[in-house]
């Protein structure tokens, strides 16, 4: 984090060592009085949550501290979220449709929601159906939603397998035309992506932006 500057170092360290009433007052100090670019803002909550993620994947962090984590990284959003909105004039006119969860097996959810959040002020209409997300339940919210782009979303490598039979699935359903699919969270790359069966893979919530603008034939 040697990019960081203080102020940066001292919010993702206290996000990430679950010090929440600091972290949630540096966060609203930042942005409602400092005026902090609030992509900043939810970039250095995402460094954060990666961390909680490698030390819940180590066996340090369970779930209760997941899910402070994800209380945090909401309400932060919520006052982000609005600023966001506010510098880019105002609602965009609707791209397209994404559907986005969490892969069954995988209760990871901050880099789904701060992609729900980049797609969203970015123009899309974004349904977010939560984290350890069954096959049939994709299923039925595809027919439901008719979305153009689907998004899995998982930070555990378990996660990998977890996509690629929701992949399948769809597959079987005859509906894997239909849409895109990205997969994203963790150390997800090309190789990940071939097993997967997926489309294309984001590292970041700005890749997934671009990729959903290209699909839908925008330019990013």
């Amino acid at each position: 984090m040697s990019d960081l500057n203080e102020q940066e170092a001292h919010l993702v360290e206290w996000l990430a060592d679950m010090r929440e009433e600091e972290a949630l007052q540096l966060a609203n100090t930042m942005l409602l009085e400092e005026g902090a670019d609030p992509l900043r803002v939810l970039a250095l909550c995402r460094m954060a949550m990666d961390i909680v993620g490698k030390r819940f994947e180590e066996g340090e962090y369970f779930l209760p501290e997941l899910v402070l984590a994800g209380e945090m990284l909401e309400l932060i959003g919520a006052v982000a979220k609005p600023l966001i909105k506010q510098g880019e004039g105002g609602e965009a006119a609707r791209l397209g449709r994404v559907l986005i969860g969490t892969v069954h097996g995988d209760l990871h959810d901050i880099g789904k929601n701060i992609v729900s959040f980049m797609l969203d002020i970015n123009g899309f209409e974004v349904k977010d159906i939560g984290i350890d997300v069954p096959v049939n339940k994709f299923i039925e919210e595809i027919n439901a939603f008719e979305p153009d782009v689907v998004g899995l979303s998982g930070f555990l490598t378990l996660a990998f397998d977890s996509m690629k039979e929701t992949i399948a699935a769809f597959e079987q359903e005859g509906m894997r035309d239909r849409f895109k699919i990205m997969i994203g969270g963790g150390q997800i790359d090309e190789t990940v992506r071939t097993y997967t069966g997926a489309d294309a893979f984001g590292t970041n919530a700005v890749e997934a932006v671009n990729l959903c603008r290209n699909w839908m034939g925008v330019a990013a």
